[in-house]
């Protein structure tokens, strides 16, 4: 079977079931795992150049949704009548039940099963360490600067701040993603701000950017230098592989109570 994956999330899911082998091509952006350098590439993810995804004479393309403007692709895959299946997971649990998705569209079944129960003992063993811990640490996660996006009550991002002994601010709102005002963080005075702008690299993320807006020097997290800049890839892609930002956050929090992460 060959396959091209769309987006670097999709990528990841096939290494997570061992099946690089029938990766044929991949967008531009997947970075992860190693076998990717030496693939073609077929365009960013937001502007895929459905002419190269031909030429690659693919069995199933792995499309997504997870990001506004990815349904022109879905236009294009429909225009030139090529196979595909759209992943566009929010929760945890719906990028597991991908796992599974993904295995039986590319008779891999077997790895996907032994994929999602290793992904469950992972969540199971973080679950079990959070839920002994009686104060959960208050974080605000910021997606983008400007607007603000930030993740609401059905991301991904909620699901890994409860595992990691926390609570997202802005968990209340029943939106995977949200776009808020500044003064709404301020009011609700977060204790740690974790910065991962999508698409954006570490060392291109300022935290002085956050530092210089209105009243944040009388947040805890600004005054209690609080403010961390985290791996994009590891927390901004819906993939089993957030589950590595997971056990980094967790001992960033509480590393009196969860493993270290080398």
């Amino acid at each position: 079977m060959r396959v091209v994956s769309l987006c670097p999330s999709n990528t990841e899911i096939m290494a997570y079931l061992d099946s690089m082998d029938l990766v044929v091509g991949v967008d531009d952006d997947s970075d992860w795992p190693i076998e990717v350098e030496s693939l073609p590439r077929v365009g960013r993810d937001l502007n895929i150049e459905i002419e190269l995804v031909e030429e690659l004479k693919p069995d199933l393309i792995l499309a997504s949704l997870s990001v506004p403007g990815m349904e022109r692709n879905i236009e294009k895959l429909d225009s030139k009548g090529l196979p595909y299946i759209i992943l566009d997971p929010n929760s945890l649990d719906e990028i597991a039940e991908d796992l599974i998705t993904v295995g039986k569209a590319i008779n891999r079944e077997e790895q996907a099963n032994n994929a999602y129960k290793e992904y469950y003992q992972t969540i199971d063993y973080y679950q079990n360490i959070a839920k002994n811990i009686s104060r959960k640490k208050q974080i605000y996660w910021e997606w983008w600067p400007k607007p603000i996006f930030t993740p609401g009550g059905q991301n991904w991002l909620t699901f890994i701040s409860e595992l990691a002994g926390a609570e997202n601010i802005f968990s209340d709102y029943d939106q995977a993603s949200i776009s808020v005002d500044w003064q709404e963080v301020v009011e609700k005075d977060p204790e740690e701000i974790c910065m991962v702008w999508v698409g954006v690299q570490e060392k291109k993320m300022n935290p002085a950017i956050v530092k210089k807006r209105e009243n944040a020097d009388g947040l805890r997290a600004i005054r209690n230098s609080k403010i961390h800049v985290l791996e994009e890839y590891l927390y901004c892609r819906p993939s089993p592989r957030l589950l590595e930002g997971l056990k980094k956050l967790g001992y960033l929090l509480h590393p009196e109570l969860y493993p270290k992460v080398e």
